[in-house]
């Protein structure tokens, strides 16, 4: 089911990140009148029907929803939704730029948690790379941190960002220990399936928080919700398949191609032009991520199955 072809590989993540860009521009613009979790609910549950159609092609839709490991992917999905949840709300509050760049700690936090949890060894080389990285993502956290100038929305999307990088980095070691038990297919079923069902949990938020009370959605809106479930289970399944063309030092590092699109998205459609800052920090954890992915590579430690399988923060 897989096979060595590198330039597909890239090809597809490359246009993973495109459509993921796509259901994130919708989503920020969505954001202004629908509360966090109906869109965190738009998006896993419009999002499961692409994903179920792919599990179907390839055969493998009994199987999907087999598993000796219930708890494992209520785990997941449950730490996986806080990291969605947390970036969801960083994009409605920062420009694109920055929520994006914030999200590039999540590599780093990855490694500690690694670290820390699995018990993986991580010698000098990486750990100076995400010491550098933090430091970069300070850089770009300066602009949002202790600026009379700035509101606090943006101090608050700047640390929800933060917090939901950490999340995303705890979904992906939760995701390398369902890999050693559970298919592809069985991880990313059940994600979409609970998170759709946890993510109905936010609907009471509306006695206590009137902001975040579910709304019956007008024509336009309700096409926006829908646009973002099918971008996001589409861009799930591109990137699901480019791993199945590469490995994942050949691919992970075209992540950071977000950062491109974040720019020409946020000029053209939102008017946001990044500040000198965020370019900078963006540009020191982009060096860093890059660097223990190839440190990685070096070691002989190949994150392709558990990518495959894992699904980024905001999609």
């Amino acid at each position: 089911m897989t096979r060595q072809a590198p330039l597909i590989g890239i090809s597809l993540k490359v246009a993973s990140t495109m459509v993921f860009f796509v259901m994130a521009t919708a989503l920020k613009i969505a954001a202004e009148t629908v509360p966090i979790g109906e869109l965190v609910f738009a998006r896993n549950f419009f999002g499961l029907f692409p994903v179920l159609i792919m599990v179907a092609m390839r055969r493998e839709l009994g199987l999907a929803f087999r598993t000796a490991n219930p708890l494992g992917h209520l785990t997941r999905a449950s730490v996986g939704l806080t990291a969605m949840v947390c970036g969801f709300t960083a994009l409605s509050l920062l420009p694109l730029p920055d929520a994006t760049a914030i999200g590039f700690a999540s590599p780093l936090f990855v490694v500690v948690l690694a670290f820390l949890l699995l018990g993986e060894k991580v010698r000098v080389y990486r750990w100076s790379a995400v010491g550098v990285g933090f430091v970069g993502i300070l850089v770009v956290l300066s602009p949002h941190l202790g600026d009379a100038e700035l509101d606090s929305n943006s101090m608050i999307g700047a640390l929800i960002g933060l917090t939901g990088a950490g999340f995303a980095a705890l979904a992906m070691i939760t995701v390398r220990k369902l890999c050693e038990t559970e298919r592809t297919s069985t991880i990313v079923t059940w994600f979409a399936g609970m998170s759709s069902v946890l993510s109905l949990l936010t609907l009471p938020l509306g006695f206590l928080l009137p902001g975040q009370a579910w709304i019956i959605p007008d024509l336009p809106t309700a096409g926006l919700l829908l646009l973002i479930g099918l971008a996001g289970g589409v861009g799930q399944i591109l990137l699901t398949q480019s791993y199945r063309f590469a490995d994942a030092s050949t691919i992970a590092p075209f992540d950071y191609v977000n950062m491109l699109w974040a720019i020409i998205v946020g000029w053209v459609v939102f008017s946001e032009t990044p500040l000198p800052a965020v370019v900078l920090g963006a540009l020191i954890v982009i060096a860093a991520g890059i660097f223990v992915i190839y440190r990685e590579h070096k070691l002989g430690l190949d994150r392709t199955k558990a990518r495959r399988a894992s699904s980024p923060s905001r999609s």
